[in-house]
């Protein structure tokens, strides 16, 4: 288990990382696209890190939603993110791609509306992956 730790170390603090970056992009009020997609990334890193944790040996997939059910299955606090996952799953190719979305491309179509959700939904799927890597071991979230 201990390389499960170092691995579970390694996605949590980028994720971490990721999250001061949208915290960044919506108190500047810019990138709405971007700050949506990397929203819906650090998402996936602080599940991964969770899954890595559990001892998974490989997490292949980017849907938070499917991560949340299988977390879930082995603790019920994953649960109770489900809708905030499913609401970053939406980011992943939308956030992205012009033809991700019906019209426009995706720097014209999201705005700081949708940046403050996906920012308030990172914040949960984070602070409740943090929660359960303490609950395992303290010294897990407190490599930075």
């Amino acid at each position: 288990m201990k390389e499960a730790g170092k691995e579970a170390i390694r996605w949590f603090l980028q994720a971490e990382d990721d999250l001061r970056f949208v915290e960044w992009v919506a108190a500047e009020g810019i990138f709405f696209d971007k700050g949506c997609f990397i929203a819906q990334q650090a998402g996936e890193k602080a599940l991964k890190a969770c899954l890595y944790r559990m001892g998974k040996r490989r997490v292949i997939g980017h849907s938070l939603f499917e991560m949340c059910r299988e977390l879930a299955r082995a603790d019920m606090r994953f649960e109770a993110i489900i809708p905030q996952a499913k609401r970053l799953d939406r980011f992943y190719i939308a956030a992205r791609y012009p033809n991700g979305i019906p019209g426009g491309s995706p720097f014209q179509t999201f705005d700081a509306d949708d940046l403050e959700k996906a920012l308030g939904d990172l914040r949960t799927v984070f602070m409740t992956s943090q929660s359960y890597l303490e609950s395992i071991d303290t010294s897990l979230v407190d490599k930075n």
